[in-house]
């Protein structure tokens, strides 16, 4: 009887300390940061199926997205939610790594499927390259502008 009232002791212990914990804001606060690992385990998970043979390679579309989606969510939960106005691309990058991974591990993926990823992951950089460009393209005209500027008055001169 002794070890019974032992463990209904430790569960109690430990029932309070979460209690305790919850209501102080610990919970909530590591629900706030680590959420993205909700998204990055299943993607994960879906990769170690499929490299374990229980899941065939169609499955590492949706696996490969769901990582760099938890990747993308992760980046935005450090740097702020206002960084996916320009982080968006991003979204079909993810599909993208998840149709070329299904092209490289699919024994019988048609060629379509690496065409199809290609062109997704082009899309993606070039949107993300315009959307840099016309937030942060006028500093790198400015720092340009500077280069050339002081390049002509102070390089190398020529002389008559």
């Amino acid at each position: 009887m002794p070890s019974n009232k032992y463990s209904a002791g430790i569960i109690l212990l430990l029932a309070g300390v979460l209690i305790l914990l919850g209501k102080l804001g610990v919970f909530s606060f590591l629900g706030a940061i680590f959420w993205p690992l909700l998204v990055l385990i299943p993607g994960v998970l879906l990769h170690v199926l499929y490299f374990g043979r229980v899941v065939p390679a169609v499955m590492l579309v949706p696996g490969g997205m769901l990582v760099v989606y938890a990747v993308l969510f992760m980046l935005c939960n450090i740097f702020g939610w206002d960084s996916l106005r320009y982080l968006w691309p991003v979204f079909l990058l993810g599909a993208a790594a998840g149709l070329y991974e299904y092209y490289m591990f699919g024994s019988n993926a048609p060629r379509i499927v690496l065409t199809a990823s290609i062109a997704l992951g082009a899309v993606s950089m070039l949107f993300l390259v315009l959307i840099l460009l016309w937030s942060w393209g006028i500093y790198l005209i400015a720092g340009l502008l500077i280069a050339a500027g002081a390049w002509m008055m102070f390089g190398r001169r020529r002389r008559w």
